[in-house]
This record gives C-alpha cells, sequence and structure tokens, in this order.
C-alpha cells in the first residue's frame, strides 16, 4: 500500500483508490448515528464522504465534538463504495486534526437574507459553488482580456486613484482630506489614459478601481467597482474603438466558455455563448424611433436610454439580428462628455456608444476630441470652467494623436455572463451608498 501524507484534494480522490491520503477543508454536515459517524468533507474543488464505525475510540470522540464549518485534517483510507453518492467513493478515517473548530449556530443559513449574507461574506462565498465560481470565471476574464489587448498592441498602465482635482463632471467624485488640502478619488482613469497616448504609448489598457459617488441603490450601481478601460491612438474612427472592442470581448468569453463552461450549465444552468462579430449597431436616433413605436417615451421628450429602453431595444436587436450584444452609436451631446467628439456638421450629435449586453449597459466609449482649440470650445459651450484643468487640456496642445477608448464594467460583465440578479453576487466585498463593511 502507498502511504502519502501531502494534502490531496477531494476532486482528486478517484486516483488514490485504496492508499492512505490527508485531505483538508471544512465539514460541510455531520450526521451522527448510533453505530456510524459520517463527516462530508468540502475543499475548494468538491466534496467527500468520511465513514467511521463507531468504537469507542479517541478518534470516535473527535469526530462526536466537530461542528458544521470547522476546518478540520482527516487522515484515512480511500475506498471504492458504490452506494455512496459522493463520487462513488468514501475514505475510512484514521487520524482527525482539528484545525480550527467553529463556533455554533452560524450566523447564516440556507434562509438568510442577500443584506445579511454580505455582512458574512467570507462565509457566504466559502458554503456555496456558486460563489466561488465567480471569482473562477472572473480570473479567466480578466486572463483573456489582457491576452487580447497584449496581442493587439497595448501597453497595461496603472494611473493614479487620487486626483487633485475632479475629474469630468465633479458632481459624483468621493472627497478626502489629502495633508492640506482636498483630494478626490478618481471616477475613471480617462484623462490619465488619454495622457498615456499623448506620451506616446500607442495602446493602453488598466484594469483598476473605479469610485463613483452616485447614491443610487440599484441591481447595477457599486460605489466602487473594478473597470476594464482601453484607449487607442492613431484611429481613423469611433468604429476602430468599436471593432477593438468588440474581438477583445469574444475572446476574452471564448475562454471563458473553454475554461468554465461545462461548470457554469451544471452550476447556474447558464450557457455561455461565444458571440460572433461584428456585433449589430444602432444609432440612437434609430433606437429612440423603434422604442417610441412600441409606446417607450410617449411625450418623445428622453434624451437617453433608461433601463427600460435598454432591455426593450436589446430585445428589438436579439429578434432582428439573433444577436445579444448591441452598440449604441450616435448620443446627443447634450448628454455626453464635452471631450467626446463630434460629427464634422452635425454639433449636436458625439462619435460615441454604449455597448448593451442582453438590455445591461456594460461599456461606454467615444472618439475622443484631440483639437486643443476644438476641445476649449466644446468645454465652454457646455459652461465648463477651465481652472483646475490645465493639466488635462496641456496634452493637447503639442501634438496629440487622434484617439479613443472605452471603459467597461468587471462586475457587470460578469452579472450578464452568469446570469446574476445583482453586481452584489459578481463582486467579493461590495461597497454601496450604505455598506462600507466588512
Amino acid at each position: 500500500m502507498i502511504h502519502t501524507t501531502s494534502r490531496v484534494l477531494t476532486s482528486d480522490l478517484r486516483g488514490h483508490i485504496d492508499q492512505t491520503v490527508s485531505v483538508s477543508g471544512w465539514v460541510n454536515a455531520l450526521r451522527l448515528q448510533r453505530k456510524m459517524q459520517f463527516v462530508i468533507l468540502r475543499d475548494h474543488s468538491g466534496m467527500v464522504q468520511v465513514t467511521h464505525r463507531r468504537d469507542g475510540s479517541p478518534l470516535e470522540a473527535v469526530l462526536e465534538s466537530l461542528t458544521p464549518e470547522s476546518a478540520v485534517r482527516i487522515t484515512g483510507r480511500v475506498v471504492d463504495a458504490a452506494q455512496v453518492k459522493l463520487g462513488a467513493l468514501e475514505i475510512v478515517p484514521e487520524a482527525v486534526e482539528v484545525l480550527n473548530l467553529a463556533e455554533t449556530p452560524l450566523p447564516i443559513d440556507e434562509q438568510t437574507g442577500p443584506e445579511h449574507r454580505l455582512d458574512w461574506r467570507f462565509l457566504d462565498v466559502r458554503k456555496r459553488e456558486t460563489a466561488q465560481m465567480v471569482f473562477a470565471v472572473q480570473t479567466t476574464l480578466e486572463q483573456g482580456l489582457r491576452e487580447y489587448a497584449m496581442q493587439n498592441g497595448c501597453t497595461e498602465m496603472h494611473t493614479p486613484k487620487l486626483m487633485g482635482t475632479a475629474s469630468e463632471s465633479g458632481a459624483e467624485v468621493f472627497k478626502l482630506g489629502y495633508f492640506d488640502r482636498l483630494a478626490y478619488l478618481a471616477q475613471s482613469p480617462q484623462f490619465y489614459k488619454q495622457m498615456a497616448v499623448a506620451a506616446g504609448i500607442d495602446r493602453v489598457f488598466e484594469i483598476g478601481p473605479v469610485f463613483r459617488a452616485e447614491p443610487s441603490f440599484t441591481s447595477r450601481h457599486a460605489t466602487e467597482f473594478t473597470g476594464v478601460d482601453v484607449e487607442l491612438s492613431w484611429i481613423e474612427s469611433v468604429e476602430d474603438v468599436m471593432a477593438f472592442e468588440e474581438r477583445m470581448l469574444t475572446h476574452a468569453i471564448a475562454k471563458v466558455a473553454d475554461v468554465h463552461g461545462e461548470q457554469i450549465r451544471e452550476v447556474s444552468g447558464v450557457e455561455v455563448t461565444v458571440p460572433e462579430t461584428p456585433f449589430p449597431r444602432i444609432t440612437m436616433a434609430e433606437a429612440q424611433e423603434v422604442l417610441r413605436a412600441g409606446g417607450w417615451d410617449p411625450e418623445r421628450v428622453k434624451e437617453d436610454l433608461d433601463p427600460d429602453g435598454e432591455r426593450r431595444i436589446a430585445a428589438h436587436m436579439k429578434e432582428q439580428t439573433g444577436h445579444e450584444f448591441v452598440f449604441i452609436t450616435h448620443y446627443p451631446a447634450s448628454i455626453r462628455p464635452f471631450y467626446h467628439m463630434r460629427p464634422e456638421g452635425q454639433p449636436d450629435l458625439t462619435l460615441s456608444f454604449d455597448l448593451l449586453w442582453k438590455g445591461l449597459e456594460v461599456t461606454t466609449g467615444a472618439q475622443r476630441e484631440h483639437r486643443s482649440a476644438v476641445l476649449l470650445k466644446q468645454a465652454e459651450e457646455k459652461g465648463m470652467s477651465t481652472e483646475g484643468m490645465q493639466d488635462y487640456l496641456n496634452i493637447f496642445r503639442f501634438g496629440c494623436p487622434p484617439h479613443g477608448g472605452f471603459g467597461a464594467g468587471l462586475g457587470r460583465v460578469l452579472m450578464v455572463m452568469l446570469g446574476l440578479d445583482s453586481i452584489r453576487e459578481a463582486t467579493f466585498l461590495f461597497r454601496g451608498p450604505n455598506r462600507l463593511t466588512p
């Protein structure tokens, strides 16, 4: 008989039949009967049944003392057991080491509501395979996004999250004390990635934290989230940016489908479909006409799409094209930032887009205005003071190339991909207007 004491994962036990192994994990369940003691041990890879016939030994006493979620190391023989539902095998224990006895009762159970589960997020994630899967998928998704970006000439940058002036609107920023003055948490790396392309870094890529002081309590908003940002220089049109994004997303989704597709299907009942490129495109004006014909915005006053409008137009495009993704393009200048480029002769529109996936906005992007005089004029039109923006405006004075880019929310992409109800489920430790802990 071969003996081994190095840790074996429960998912690998089939290869160790009739061997003595050591498994480490948590007590998932206990069935302490009159003649038999059963312990279901769980590690990150699966579960196994530990079966002990009562014999009055010290081992029996240790098993009797266990509580759910205690951390244990169990050494024993792996036995073929066709009657056992978990992998048709079991472990007959020879030694049980209690590494950390869990207090009882546990603060959460199957009936606990989502908000209270967030208070005990480490236990919530530990106990649910669906929750653990989210972060395995997130890792592969990020790997796929990085892979595509790097294969296509992007340099990964890490831009500051502390800013001396409020970025963009200023209304949705967090203020904090910075020695003897105020600082702000970055709403996006927008200005800095534009600075990077002006610095001659041809294509820029960043995955990093983004902060938004929005008092929103929806299933899609968070005050801190992970942004995926790209900026491309020397572009010919905004179409270059959309083409880059659709190919990058397709590459990353294909990687997730390949690595996790089967598990996602089994655990969540969701099929990860790799989209075809190009994604459908529709202008905002066309989208509004389609929606209004169906009774949306009867007063014809909405400039932007609300969540209902986004869901409706996505459903319409899915019906027309069979595609889950759609780019909404040419947003009105009145609802877009001053630095979005406007089409020649159409000053009321912008060369911008949002990308919807199954009716949820996952990306905003645009071609940027790179001409200094035009940029200043557009800022002026929006009634913006250029005070405090000099560092940003300076980058356009000395040969800034044509460029454009986009920002996507990693949590939203995960949320749609895995069919989750809320962005809270796609985030390890969620931050919202009412949540700063744990």
